[in-house]
């Protein structure tokens, strides 16, 4: 599976997403329904999405709700990485207020859109959304307080490279807080192999302690990886399958999946050239 082929099946899946969502249907997740799918269902409280733009909720395919993870204070900046439909951008700007500042970063031109028009229904002034890929961040360095995402990592073909880039983003002490699904042991090349399982987040899924070792290396400290939603057996069966992969490799990966909340700290000071300006 190449670089370039995983590329465009993600654009083009979340693409259907976007479209879907601004013609009124869910963006849902194979031939599941969103509220009951055992990845993307029941993420946000009523609380959280009431006041949003019914397109910016159902153009979610997350994993979590990543702006629960953390303290998100008035005045300082975020960044989204994969902003989607723009749900946990919106979120985000209600709580650094008019002093602060968020971004969202996708490379689909129908989510940027739907995200666009999402922003002017909310009438939110303190968002701007970035046409680029998570893996060059069109930000300068030590620049932003929070880095958010939701699901979205996973879906990348360099890893190493979206670490070091969200590090290389935050301030001195910034916060790394995603939402992801991680591996919990080892899973048939099968599942790696298969495509739609890439474009919803489990086939390029990281072992939880190859995770962890990934933001070490790339100069974050105090990694903490909480599963807060593991699939049981039906679940794991259920997404496998609907994806093509045979009932006796699906049945080996059972309980292998969770979603999980990923935080990080980059230091106040360290000795990377990324760190301080």
């Amino acid at each position: 599976m190449g670089e370039q082929d995983v590329t465009r099946a993600v654009r083009e899946r979340y693409a259907k997403a976007a479209l879907a969502a601004q013609t009124g249907s869910a963006a849902c997740c194979g031939s599941a329904c969103c509220d009951t799918d055992p990845i993307t269902g029941n993420l946000y409280a009523d609380a959280d999405t009431r006041d949003l733009p019914a397109e910016a909720v159902s153009a979610s395919l997350g994993c979590g709700n990543p702006t629960a993870l953390i303290e998100i204070r008035q005045g300082q900046t975020v960044l989204d990485l994969g902003s989607g439909g723009g749900i946990d951008v919106l979120l985000s700007a209600k709580r650094v207020g008019p002093a602060g500042k968020v971004f969202g970063l996708d490379m689909t031109d129908e989510m940027l859109t739907l995200a666009l028009e999402n922003q002017r229904k909310a009438g939110v002034a303190n968002v701007e959304f970035l046409k680029g890929q998570i893996e060059s961040i069109p930000l300068p360095d030590n620049s932003v307080d929070v880095v958010i995402s939701n699901c979205v990592i996973n879906l990348s073909h360099d890893k190493d490279q979206v670490l070091n880039e969200a590090f290389r983003v935050l301030k001195p002490g910034g916060r790394f807080a995603v939402s992801d699904v991680v591996v919990l042991g080892d899973v048939p090349d099968e599942v790696r192999r298969s495509m739609e399982l890439w474009v919803r987040c489990i086939a390029g899924a990281l072992r939880d302690t190859e995770y962890a070792a990934k933001l070490a290396n790339a100069g974050f400290s105090d990694v903490r990886i909480e599963n807060w939603r593991v699939y049981n057996p039906a679940d794991a069966l259920d997404v496998l399958t609907q994806a093509g992969v045979s009932r006796e490799a699906a049945a080996t990966a059972e309980g292998k999946f969770a979603s999980a909340f990923v935080r990080a700290t980059k230091p106040e000071t360290c000795c990377a050239s990324t760190c301080c300006a």
